[in-house]
């Protein structure tokens, strides 16, 4: 009988061994440490603090990324889904506006060498004819649908069994907490009810702190109890300071941000200084802008679509 066992240097047993141990490692350091190996990006400190953030707590059901504008929360998410994936868990979707799908696709596969699949419905007609009977299971690639569409078929999304999910502009899910009144954010809230979330958003907290609880309670239902018992401690108008510090208590496991005065240590923004000036137009110019409003009114222009010349007429008189 032909043997067909290998044989292992001990050199190559030792490597095999350290690559099992990162795949299987509870330090936040070494699996973090494969991300950022292969990775195309320049690394900031508060980045790497809030993908270890998401790592912390195995048992969680998920975080909250709150970072503000232009700090770099696709790249912290970016960490999570490449850890995830060189562990071969690679069931991951991202929920995010239709507008940005196509760049989380961009970011993904320039940045972390990471193939996508961006489901719409088009591409879900697609698959149905190519025989998947659920488009949401895609094989080595990386989900990316809309909040319209992951809603609208949230029955095959639950279906799939995400092992993490990644949602963008995630306060769009701030009214969770009016259950099915709210009938998006539901939809979506209750498919992934299995799955490990992480949400991003620069405004986690606009106009009520209702909406603190709705986005927590997308990820986990037993953080602050029901809405009565949240709004009787925490939604009246006088908070004393010990509410305050037990909100902060409970959303400090859950909620990561990171604002810009605490990265301008080793961030350097341009720094810009507002200065208006007033302009009195000549003759000239009065008698130019008077001549080309008139054209861009005349109801028998040909030269400009009809359907595009409001938008037409706002872009050349803000030239003007």
């Amino acid at each position: 009988m032909k043997d067909n066992s290998i044989n292992f240097t001990q050199y190559h047993s030792k490597y095999y061994s350290h690559l099992l141990t990162l795949q299987n490692s509870a330090n936040s350091i070494d699996r973090l440490s494969q991300s950022i190996f292969n990775a195309q990006i320049d690394l900031n400190p508060h980045q790497v603090e809030a993908a270890l953030f998401a790592f912390k707590s195995p048992l969680s059901s998920g975080v909250i990324l709150a970072d503000e504008v232009g700090l770099g929360k696709t790249i912290e998410a970016g960490l999570v889904l490449t850890q995830y994936w060189s562990e071969r868990k690679r069931k991951i979707i991202i929920i995010a506006p239709s507008s940005l799908r196509k760049q989380w696709s961009m970011e993904l596969k320039e940045k972390f060498f990471l193939d996508s699949f961006i489901l719409d419905g088009k591409s879900y007609k697609d698959e149905v004819a190519k025989g998947n009977k659920n488009p949401f299971e895609q094989k080595d690639k990386i989900v990316i649908t809309s909040y319209q569409f992951a809603s609208r078929h949230n029955e095959a999304m639950f279906l799939a069994g995400f092992q993490l999910s990644v949602i963008d502009e995630a306060h769009k899910m701030r009214n969770y907490h009016r259950g099915e009144k709210s009938k998006m954010s539901f939809a979506i809230a209750n498919a992934l009810r299995e799955t490990k979330k992480v949400l991003l958003t620069a405004t986690p907290l606009q106009n009520s702190l209702l909406e603190i609880f709705g986005l927590v309670s997308v990820i986990d239902d037993f953080v602050f109890g029901d809405k009565k018992s949240f709004q009787k401690q925490f939604s009246s108008t006088a908070l004393t300071t010990s509410d305050m510090n037990d909100l902060k208590d409970r959303l400090k496991p859950i909620v990561k941000r990171t604002l810009r005065k605490d990265v301008v240590e080793y961030i350097n923004y341009t720094k810009r200084i507002p200065i208006v000036e007033e302009f009195t137009p000549s003759k000239e110019e009065v008698a130019l802008y008077d001549l080309i409003s008139d054209f861009l009114l005349n109801e028998d222009l040909f030269s400009i679509p009809r359907a595009q010349r409001s938008l037409i007429t706002l872009v050349v008189r803000k030239l003007l």
